[in-house]
């Protein structure tokens, strides 16, 4: 039987990436086959679960994903793991104001799967405020019980002292108690975290990470605290479909934002990923039926993306007879230039007419449900599809393509058309999670 257990904490920045990735691998040197999950629209953290644990990570969200897609994809993480952890998105309750159970925040895990939480609390600052802060949410909702606490960032032992006894003091475990260093933080950049597949001594720092884990936290303690993890029967019905048969994917530092449970759908329901890199000048190989171009940071190579001449004149042939897609900064790719973080123009594609600065920056954040205008690698003409966007980029110039899709945030307001359609080829801003259930 799978056991499972929720890590959450009352905002982002609290450390529970670090706590979460740490754990996952001491549990995995110790030999045990732990997953790593994540609540929300978060396509960067599941790539350092991976890495740590051996064991692709995976998301679920509670209001992209129908309850039958999230059942399936539950129920998928249980078949070859004993222990799964599920890293919280922003803070434990943190979601938007939506039906029963389709908030998007983790608590609605907690509620559908009866799974306890592990709270990180990072106490620098306070003392024994800190049990303020864990008594609020102990009590705030009876469905999401607080089972253990991880104090993080403390200054020293007495401040340890401090807060581990007026914390349990109220009958909540302290099974972790993390002094500050700085030296373990993750780097960041504009959309999170700087990606596991960039570190070019990845295992060194999640190694470092575990051996804090060891020496800080009681991790037999925590494993205890986890609780049965068996989700009802699941589908995969309103997941994104397969594409086509082939799917040329563009991989590589430019393009990398690929959601691991529509890659390993695509896959399980018979459909071959055939990658390719830009950067290196790769084109997509022309026996395949579509080309998927990923979100990422084209913006920082957009010098190299423009002189890849085989990559932009394979892309015109694929254009020409085959569709092509692209998300976020694969969309970007598309228009006719980008301009990026220093003020410099540089062609792209040029498949669809817009243009893009990454100079003039303004952050686009939020779930989204797109209603198609035409047929697409999304999916057929009137499919409604839920995801997210997250992006700096704005759009300079919109060009003369057709509208791809008609937009709504996740409370349904109208936000107007998205994204561009011509001939073949297709993008938008808006990162695709499943369809609409």
């Amino acid at each position: 039987m799978t056991r499972a257990i929720i890590i959450g904490a009352p905002r982002s920045g609290s450390g529970k990436t670090s706590v979460t990735i740490g754990i996952l691998r001491a549990l995995a040197r110790r030999g045990i086959k732990v997953r790593g999950a994540k609540s929300g629209p978060d396509y960067i953290d599941p790539g350092f679960h991976t890495a740590a644990t051996g064991l692709s990570g995976v998301n679920l969200d509670s209001w992209a994903m129908s309850p039958d897609l999230l059942n399936a994809l539950a129920g998928n993480a249980t078949e070859d793991a004993d222990f799964i952890f599920l890293e919280s998105a922003m803070g434990l309750f943190d979601g938007i104001p939506a039906g029963q159970g389709r908030t998007g925040s983790a608590a609605d895990l907690a509620r559908l799967y009866h799974l306890p939480v592990l709270l990180v609390l990072d106490v620098s600052g306070q003392s024994t405020t800190a049990a303020a802060v864990a008594k609020g949410f102990a009590t705030y909702d009876s469905d999401v019980r607080m089972a253990g606490i991880v104090l993080n960032r403390l200054g020293s032992e007495r401040h340890r002292k401090l807060c581990s006894e007026a914390i349990e003091a109220l009958g909540l475990p302290v099974v972790g108690a993390i002094l500050r260093d700085p030296t373990l933080n993750l780097p960041e950049r504009h959309l999170g975290l700087v990606q596991a597949g960039e570190y070019a001594d990845l295992m060194t720092h999640l190694d470092r990470l575990a051996d804090m884990v060891e020496k800080s936290l009681d991790l037999d303690a925590i494993m205890a605290l986890a609780a049965p993890f068996s989700p009802s029967p699941g589908s995969f019905e309103n997941a994104l479909q397969p594409p086509g048969q082939r799917i040329a994917l563009a991989e590589d530092a430019a393009f990398t934002f690929l959601y691991p449970h529509v890659a390993a759908h695509w896959r399980q329901a018979g459909a071959e990923i055939v990658p390719f890199s830009p950067l290196a000048d790769e084109a997509p190989a022309q026996d395949c039926d579509v080309c998927w171009l990923p979100g990422g940071y084209p913006e920082l190579h957009a010098g190299r993306l423009a002189a890849a001449t085989n990559f932009r004149a394979g892309m015109a042939r694929f254009a020409e007879t085959k569709p092509i897609h692209g998300e976020c900064g694969g969309f970007m790719v598309l228009g006719e230039a980008l301009e990026d973080a220093a003020g410099e123009t540089h062609a792209m594609l040029g498949l669809l007419g817009h243009s893009t600065s990454f100079a003039k920056r303004k952050m686009n954040l939020g779930y989204r449900e797109a209603r198609l205008r035409a047929a697409c690698p999304l999916g057929p003409q009137g499919a409604l599809i839920r995801g997210h966007e997250f992006h700096y980029a704005q759009m300079i110039a919109t060009g003369n393509d057709e509208p791809l899709a008609d937009l709504a945030d996740g409370q349904g307001n109208p936000l107007g058309a998205s994204g561009y359609r011509r001939g073949l080829v297709s993008g938008t801003f808006f990162h695709a999670i499943a369809r609409s259930a």
